[in-house]
């Protein structure tokens, strides 16, 4: 089971070129993790980049959800698989983000890599800067997921 932690820095050069941190390619060496998918956050400005594995489970999930015979089913799929690259890292671990995707989540340079379970995130770091909840926010929302989950 591929498990990605970490919270790193790193720098984009000019032409959108990242190393991928040396902590998550050797998870992904680990799990023989060759290609990756990359798309933009459902509801963030950031990327999500899922080993291939991830995202095969992930899409036959939401496709075992939906009906084919429903238009907004289709157009739900439609939109989710539609504005994907598959990111193959060169030898020395680096990847090109698209431009498009650079310009939808405002990156210029510095990004940070975040570490989610089974995925990657790539944020602009300056959009990182903040807690992403406040912690009064963080702990009622855990105590709440945590006492509803108890059972």
């Amino acid at each position: 089971m591929i498990r990605f932690l970490g919270n790193i820095e790193a720098k984009a050069d000019a032409k959108g070129r990242l190393f991928i941190p040396a902590q998550f390619r050797k998870q992904l060496q680990i799990a023989s993790e060759e290609r990756l998918i990359m798309r933009k956050d459902v509801f963030q400005d950031c990327l999500t980049l899922y080993p291939e594995s991830i995202w095969n489970e992930e899409l036959n999930d939401l496709r075992s959800r939906l009906n084919k015979w429903s238009e907004e089913h289709q157009s739900v799929f439609r939109q989710f698989v539609s504005d994907v690259e598959i990111i193959i890292p060169d030898a020395g671990g680096r990847i090109l983000i698209p431009k498009r995707y650079l310009q939808l989540c405002k990156i210029r340079s510095d990004v940070r890599f975040i570490g989610v379970d089974n995925k990657i995130e790539i944020w602009a770091k300056e959009k990182t800067e903040q807690p992403f909840m406040s912690p009064e926010m963080f702990g009622k929302a855990l105590e709440e997921i945590m006492k509803n989950n108890a059972d």
